[in-house]
């Protein structure tokens, strides 16, 4: 068995179309995992991590994928993830369980705006990475300025490991500035690497560009600074380990280049992800919180622990619920008996598989540190998996709220009961996507990320699950809040069957940065500590649907300030009726508001289109952020109402003749202007 230390557990991001799934389909087939290189467009079988069948369909990654190959001594745990927006949530849970990454970038397009969400997501789970600039085959291709752009955008500290060979159609490989070698790529799929002498007319400035960057690297080696002032040979070794420490405390960002198309450099990214990423065991310990003391506990990868892991990922197949499981301490076998911390419950682990893609290895134990399927077993997304008698929770994974709603009605009594059931399914696999049932038409509303997200589970729900359905128009998810703060003061006093109730609740509700937060600050037992349970339930019912328009309600804090009881009439529906009812007196009065999804927009165009298109989107209250040159492209960044953009692909399509290109992701909730508000439905 393997060591802990040999073991990586990578994943691949970056910006749809910037080339993860081609890159993940090299590294495949150079460590010997696949035998042919396929391609995700025009290609029958599609790429290898693109197994569904819409993914090769579509061309693009919907569902993060999974599986396990070897460079030279070093196991690859590698997950593919989705380049859409739509999609992010595959993102950051993939992100949330990996111990390095791979941030691929585009050697032309550069940093665009999915860059920007990848980036926030590695920095919001203290992710080391690795940068890699692909398709530097292609016209206008230009990999110094992309260094530039992840040190001034991202605020990382790019180090510039290789320096290419050529470029745009003459890129032939790339110069190892640590070895100073040239490596080029022969072979029908460039499994040959070949090393070579620098070119002559690149001496200097790759020496140039060693230099730079030793200097930089050696600010954490005092061992390095002597040598680089004694003008002493510096050991390969010392420079590997320096970045190497650099890396894993995130102060570096190791630079690689390459195109993956075109065969060249992957061979460089994998010797780089078994020198500069960490092993298990050298990531940053996480923390859980024992549920019984409420105290804070670091977990560490120990095979001798008691099993502490992360249910992250649910797929539901005819073999019943897989689910992705990372193990962050102890060693798991198949038939041991677990809890499930979040609803105490016992679980049998009967039968434990490594994830192939598709495919399933079945194993007979796993240890702290690997990834490894589990079916069978009943769990959500975010559960903790612990050893009996151990009662600890791990830190969630982070999910965005959904932006737009469809409203679906089966086309007949067949397809109500194979849609209830598609879409049960569907919530268990993915948190974004929301489905509710609207109480005066009585249809089912999915909720989702987008209308690609949407899209694809209607597709799904079709193919896998034979039913059909009625779409109505896509409908944006509207939220309701508060302005300024208020008081409540309701009591319940009535007749609810042949029980007379009672219940009196005060308080205030303030406008908060959090979706909903109690505060109880009760006195003196003026309402017994067994009903404020009971409180909360009916302040959470009353944000389930707004004042205003019926909206959800976010941004909220409820202070409980007090309140009177009846030992014989109060009971716990009273107070519950009462907290929702005076949350709503409250909400009245605190002058509420609607609020709507605002997107990141980013148009790439040529530039003779820029003046129509930037008049269409202030038409369209869009706040123009700025624009920047690429070539002879404008690139366009805007803030844009989600409301205003359905059928922009049509419009912007017919502004410029087909040739600018558009994505947008969710950038924040913000105040719908107070004439639009009547327009709201």
């Amino acid at each position: 068995m393997i060591s802990c230390q040999q073991v990586r557990n990578i994943g691949i991001s970056a910006h749809i179309d910037a080339g993860k799934t081609t890159i993940s389909e090299r590294m495949l087939f150079y460590t010997g995992k696949i035998h042919q290189m396929h391609e995700i467009k025009g290609d029958e079988e599609g790429a290898t991590m693109d197994y569904m069948e819409l993914e090769k369909e579509k061309g693009i990654t919907i569902t993060s994928a999974a599986t396990t190959c070897f460079w030279h001594d070093t196991q690859i745990n590698l997950i593919d993830t989705p380049g859409h927006v739509d999609f992010t949530i595959e993102v950051e849970r993939s992100l949330r369980v990996l111990d390095g990454a791979i941030m691929v970038l585009c050697g032309v397009a550069g940093l665009q705006s999915q860059s920007f969400t990848v980036d926030r997501q590695m920095k919001r789970y203290r992710i080391p990475r690795i940068a890699f600039i692909n398709k530097l085959d292609r016209i206008g291709a230009n990999p110094f300025r992309i260094v530039a752009a992840l040190k001034e955008k991202l605020s990382l500290n790019p180090l510039l490991l290789q320096y290419p060979i050529g470029a745009e159609a003459n890129f032939e490989g790339v110069i190892d500035l640590i070895e100073m070698q040239a490596n080029y790529y022969e072979g029908d799929n460039g499994e040959q690497l070949v090393v070579k002498p620098i070119p002559a007319h690149l001496q200097q400035e790759a020496q140039t560009a060693r230099e730079e960057l030793l200097d930089r690297v050696s600010i954490l080696s005092e061992e390095m600074m002597e040598q680089i002032l004694a003008e002493s040979e510096i050991p390969t070794q010392l420079i590997w380990d320096t970045i190497r420490q650099g890396t894993l405390s995130r102060e570096f960002t190791p630079v690689l280049l390459g195109s993956a198309l075109k065969n060249k450099g992957i061979q460089n990214l994998l010797h780089a992800v078994s020198l500069y990423l960490p092993s298990p065991v050298e990531r940053e310990l996480v923390t859980a919180t024992n549920i019984s003391t409420k105290e804070e506990v670091k977990v560490a990868p120990k095979a001798e622990s008691p099993l502490v892991a992360l249910a992250f990922k649910l797929i539901d197949d005819e073999f019943g619920q897989l689910t992705y499981t990372r193990i962050y301490a102890g060693t798991l076998h198949k038939g041991d008996r677990l809890i499930n911390t979040r609803t105490q419950q016992k679980i049998r682990v009967r039968r434990l598989v490594r994830i192939e893609v598709e495919k399933r290895q079945e194993l007979e134990s796993a240890r702290a540190g690997e990834i490894v399927g589990l079916m069978g077993i009943e769990c959500a997304s975010g559960d903790t998996l612990c050893s009996l008698g151990t009662n600890l929770s791990l830190e969630g994974i982070f999910t965005p709220e959904p932006v737009m709603t469809l409203a679906i009605t089966p086309e007949n009594a067949e397809d109500s009961d194979r849609i209830t059931k598609a879409l049960s399914h569907f919530v268990k696999e993915d948190p974004t996507l929301h489905v509710t049932t609207d109480s005066e038409s009585n249809k089912t509303l999915i909720s989702g990320m987008g209308e690609l997200h949407l899209d694809i589970y209607l597709e799904r729900m079709k193919r896998e699950y034979h039913a059909d359905a009625y779409i109505g128009a896509p409908a944006v998810a509207y939220r309701e809040t508060i302005t300024q703060p208020a008081t409540f003061d309701y009591t319940v006093q009535q007749q609810i069957g042949k029980t007379e109730q009672y219940a009196q609740v005060r308080g205030r509700i303030e406008p908060d940065s959090q979706r909903f937060l109690l505060i109880n600050q009760i006195k003196n037992k003026e309402i017994p500590i067994q009903f404020i349970a009971a409180c909360e339930q009916g302040f959470r019912d009353a944000i389930n649907t707004g004042w205003l328009k019926g909206y959800p309600i976010t941004g909220v804090k409820v202070i409980l300030e007090g309140g009177t009881f009846d030992p014989s009439h109060s009971s716990e529906m009273a107070f519950r009726i009462a907290a929702r009812n005076g949350f709503e007196q409250g909400f009245a009065a605190a002058k509420p508001t609607i609020l709507e999804p605002m997107m990141l927009l980013e148009i790439e165009t040529p530039r003779e289109f820029l003046g129509k298109i930037q008049g269409k989107l202030i038409s369209r209250r869009a706040l123009l952020l700025g624009s920047s040159t690429r070539d002879n492209f404008e690139i366009v960044r805007a803030e844009v109402p989600l409301a205003e953009m359905f059928g922009y692909s049509t419009e912007l399509r017919s502004l410029s003749q087909g040739m600018a290109t558009f994505s947008m992701e969710f950038a924040e909730y913000r105040p719908l202007p107070e004439h639009l508000i009547d327009t709201v439905r």
